[in-house]
């Protein structure tokens, strides 16, 4: 089997790395435009990259502090 580099992560895999909610990370995703959102049916699912996961980092540090 090769070993495949995952290019995206879900919502939930993200908030669970970030260690945040997925409200809290859903919130930040939507102030700042990160993520990218996949709309299937009725049903939607916010995927993002691992760049996009280091940027929401940082902007949670910055409102911490």
């Amino acid at each position: 089997m090769k070993n495949q580099d995952l290019k995206f992560v879900t919502t939930r895999r993200a908030a669970v790395l970030l260690g945040m909610s997925e409200s809290e990370l859903r919130q930040i995703s939507s102030e700042s435009g990160l993520g990218l959102t996949e709309h299937a049916g009725e049903q939607e699912e916010t995927f993002f990259t691992y760049e996009e996961l280091r940027q929401i980092c940082q902007l949670a540090v910055q409102t911490v502090h």
